[in-house]
């Protein structure tokens, strides 16, 4: 993908968007599909390999404007269908277009309470942009209405404007519910459900909140001012926050109900506990797994040198093993750490990597090397145990597994080396057993994830759950829509009491 300087493609939406606004005609279909689909301006891959700033910068007003112009306004909304928290998406999208951007943000937080966070890393184009109806008669889901982008851009016009209203907290009800985590699906039930007047208190295992979206996902992806601000709505609404606290250490589930007086518990704890591949080496010095190395770089700063205490060890060639979003956060990250080579490593072909393709296409961009078809057979120490190298086998696809997905089957004899200092293990996580192994009764499936029904109920009375501690690792706004049915849950059984 070639690069394209932000200043270039503002000024190609200034001249399209002055054709159209010279037209006397009405825009047809055909002529909302003729307009090109707006990149999103970005920093220059050179520059911002040596930095943490975002990399996105989102659109400007003339680019917002001319991608809202492209949408058909369907009758059938197919995309509405495809967000996990049913969006009016043709209401806001046509308020953009007619330049009522607070009107579009209202629409949106009838919704959606994180559209700044879901607007920069929700999968947008394998959710609400997959049926986009424009995206299936270019015959490409790229080509499709920039859902996402759109909704970032009147996020933050609303937050740069400062328009963010504190929303309406009804009459105390005497009720008390506590939060259990306060990732995208804790922040969702704690606003819905003080919303309704109940008091609410949030738990937080680290010293600051936000979950995933502080730990997990790097500056550049998500700059933590915006998930910040958020949680300062939280609070200007009268919710409480406790940091530092370890649920089933600090205090068992049960005792919060029977003891401190809580009417409901909402538990969601997200899936922290990382996977590795048990292969010889990985407990070599210089293996990390994902999460340690993007949290000691996002929630403890230790790409900030000057400023920052936190040990990181200063590598110069990096393996990252896996796919999916975290294993490219995790590799570009490193890049901005220093390391002069880093290496993915996937097991399958591009084609089948479950990471987002712009996340791909930046990693690229940033000079990650590819290993596709590749994976790790162990890793190698030198005399004082600290990581060497890594051998790999290469692969072919065979007949499709249970995901539907062709199985990589190994080649035999086609074991090769690269030389190495660190190895990041970005193979997927597992739920934390610590809630499950203090809290007698709560039901969880085999891999530890917290059985809950379609409502958000667990087997415990009064305890509901949601997120990734229950659908195991998944995406911002499939949490967010998980913690806006509890919450309704909870709303109702609360004024039935």
């Amino acid at each position: 993908m070639t690069y394209i300087s932000p200043e270039k493609l503002a000024d190609d939406a200034k001249n399209v968007l002055e054709e159209l606004n010279a037209r006397i005609e009405p825009l047809k279909p055909k002529d909302r599909m003729a307009i090109p689909a707006q990149e999103m301006p970005s920093q220059d891959p050179a520059v911002r390999r040596g930095n943490m700033e975002e990399v996105a910068l989102g659109y400007t007003p003339e680019q917002a404007k001319l991608e809202a112009e492209r949408c058909l306004q369907c009758k059938n909304a197919p995309c509405i269908a495809g967000c996990p928290v049913a969006i009016d998406i043709p209401g806001f999208i046509q308020a953009i277009a007619d330049g009522d951007n607070l009107k579009a943000i209202d629409i949106i937080k009838e919704s959606s309470l994180l559209p700044a966070v879901c607007g920069r890393v929700c999968p947008q184009e394998s959710q609400c942009q997959a049926p986009c109806t424009v995206g299936k008669a270019l015959k490409s889901v790229g080509q499709a209405v920039n859902i996402g982008r759109l909704e970032r851009f009147v996020a933050d016009w609303e937050r740069e404007q400062g328009l963010i209203e504190t929303p309406t907290v009804k009459p105390e009800t005497g009720k008390k519910v506590g939060i259990i985590g306060t990732g995208p699906a804790g922040l969702t039930v704690a606003a819905d459900v003080r919303r309704e007047g109940h008091a609410v208190t949030l738990f937080e295992a680290f010293h600051k909140p936000g979950g995933v979206m502080i730990y997990g996902i790097p500056e550049f992806r998500l700059p933590k001012a915006i998930v910040q601000k958020e949680i300062d709505t939280l609070t200007a609404m009268g919710c409480e926050l406790k940091t530092n606290f370890v649920i089933g250490r600090t205090r068992k589930i049960i005792d919060l109900l029977e003891q401190d007086g809580f009417d409901a518990l909402f538990i969601g704890t997200g899936a922290g506990l990382p996977r590795f591949m048990n292969i010889e080496g990985e407990n070599l010095v210089g293996v990390y797994s994902a999460n340690e190395y993007l949290t000691r770089s996002n929630l403890m700063r230790a790409y900030d040198k000057e400023r920052s205490a936190t040990p990181i060890f200063e590598s110069e060639k990096v393996a990252v093993l896996g796919g999916g979003n975290v294993a490219m956060d995790a590799a570009r990250t490193a890049v901005r750490l220093g390391a002069k080579e880093v290496h993915l490593i996937y097991r399958r072909t591009e084609v089948e990597m479950p990471a987002r393709v712009e996340e791909v296409a930046h990693a690229k961009e940033e000079g990650v090397i590819f290993h596709l078809l590749e994976n790790p057979k162990r890793i190698l120490s030198d005399e004082k145990g600290w990581v060497s190298g890594i051998e790999c086998l290469r692969y072919e696809l065979g007949a499709p597994d249970d995901s539907g997905r062709r199985r990589p089957v190994a080649i035999e004899g086609s074991e090769f080396e690269i030389d190495l200092d660190t190895v990041i293990v970005a193979i997927g996580n597992d739920s934390n057993p610590l809630i499950r192994q203090t809290t007698p009764g709560l039901e969880t499936n085999k891999w530890g994830n917290i059985i809950a029904d379609k409502t958000g109920k667990t087997s415990l009375d009064r305890i509901f759950a949601g997120g990734d501690i229950v659908l195991g690792a998944a995406t911002v706004i499939l949490a967010m829509g998980e913690g806006r049915i509890a919450a309704a849950s909870i709303n109702k059984m609360l004024v039935e009491d």
